[in-house]
C-alpha cells in the first residue's frame, strides 16, 4: 500500500517515479472474469491521484500502469482495453505472463502452456497496436525461443521481458547453475537480436533463481547481491545495450530477499564503471521512453 511504498522508496535513492505492473491483487470477483482486471487499474489510478500523493513526497507513484487482459479473448479484447485506457490516462501495456513448466518443483508463477503459440492470443495480442499499448511478459528461460518467435511476428508491437527471462534454479534445475547458465545466455542473446524486445534487469531475489535469500536469517548486503547477480546482468547488457534495458525492483515480491535500498544500490555497484549517459539509460531513460513517462 501507499505508505509502506514510501518506505521503501524514501531509503535514501532519488525515486523520481514508479510504475505498477499487474499484480493480480485486487479484482471485483463479482464481476464477469474478462472485466476483473480493471477494478485493479480503477484502484491503482485512484489511490496515487497527484492529491492523495502529494504528501508522501516527490515520488510520483504510478506515473504509469501496466495492467492485464487475457488476450486469448482475441478482436474482442479491445473493448477490455478501450476500459482500461479510459480508467486512467497514464495506462500503458498489457501483461499476460507466459511462464509455465511441467515440472510443479519449478513453478513459480502458473501460466499456460503454449500461450505464446495460442492462435487466439495473437488475435488479441495485434490489437495493442492500435492503442500504442506494450506488451509485457514472464517466462521461464526454456521458453524464451517461444518469445523470440513472437517478436518476429509481431515486430512492431513493443515487448518488455520481466525478471531477465526466468533463470532456473530450483527444483530439477538445481546445483547445475554454470550449465543453466549457458543456456540462459543463448536465449537471451536470441531475444536481443529482435529489435522491438526490451528486458527489465532484476528477478533474481525470486527464490526461483536459486540464491537462498529469502531462506536465511540475515538478508544480503548490496555487496553480496551485486557479486552474485553481476554477471546476469552485465550480459543482457552487453547483448540489448542500454538503450533496452532498465533496473527494476520487482518490489514488493522481492522483499523476502533483500530491502528496496540495498536492491538499487547493488545495481549502482554493478554499473559504478558505467559512463554517466550510461546509467541514466538504464536508471531512467529507457524505462521513461518504453512506458511514455
Amino acid at each position: 500500500m501507499l505508505g509502506e511504498l514510501f518506505q521503501d522508496v524514501s531509503g535514501g535513492h532519488n525515486i523520481l517515479q514508479t510504475v505498477c505492473v499487474e499484480s493480480e491483487s485486487i479484482e471485483k470477483y463479482d464481476a464477469p472474469e474478462s472485466l476483473r482486471p480493471l477494478e485493479e487499474t480503477r484502484f491503482i489510478h485512484t489511490s496515487t491521484t497527484a492529491g492523495i500523493t502529494a504528501r508522501y513526497g516527490e515520488t510520483k507513484i504510478a506515473a504509469a500502469i501496466v495492467g492485464h487482459a487475457d488476450l486469448r479473448l482475441g478482436a474482442a479484447v479491445k473493448p477490455l482495453l478501450e476500459a482500461h485506457l479510459a480508467i486512467s490516462d497514464r495506462f500503458r501495456g498489457i501483461r499476460q505472463v507466459a511462464s509455465w513448466n511441467a515440472d510443479r518443483e519449478a513453478i513459480f508463477s502458473p501460466g499456460v502452456p503454449g500461450l505464446l503459440q495460442n492462435r487466439f492470443f495473437r488475435q488479441g495480442l495485434a490489437c495493442l497496436k492500435e492503442y500504442d499499448l506494450c506488451y509485457e511478459t514472464f517466462l521461464y528461460h526454456p521458453q524464451m525461443m517461444e518469445l523470440v518467435d513472437l517478436a518476429r511476428a509481431f515486430p512492431d508491437i513493443t515487448m518488455v521481458l520481466d525478471h531477465i527471462g526466468g533463470p532456473l534454479h530450483i527444483g530439477p534445475y538445481a546445483n547445475r547453475r554454470q550449465e543453466i547458465f549457458g543456456e540462459w545466455k543463448k536465449g537471451i542473446t536470441a531475444l536481443a537480436a529482435c529489435p522491438n524486445i526490451h528486458v527489465k534487469l532484476g528477478g533474481l531475489g525470486l527464490p526461483l533463481s536459486g540464491f537462498g535469500w529469502s531462506e536465511r536469517k540475515a538478508p544480503p548486503d548490496s555487496r553480496e547481491m551485486a557479486a552474485a547477480t553481476a554477471t546476469y546482468y552485465l550480459w543482457c547488457i552487453e547483448k540489448f545495450g542500454v538503450e533496452r534495458c532498465m533496473f527494476e525492483s520487482n518490489f514488493p515480491v522481492e522483499k523476502e530477499s533483500c530491502s528496496y535500498t540495498v536492491l538499487w544500490n547493488s545495481f549502482k555497484r554493478i554499473t559504478r564503471d558505467f559512463s554517466g549517459d550510461e546509467r541514466k539509460s538504464l536508471f531512467f531513460s529507457t524505462a521513461s521512453r518504453v512506458y511514455r513517462l
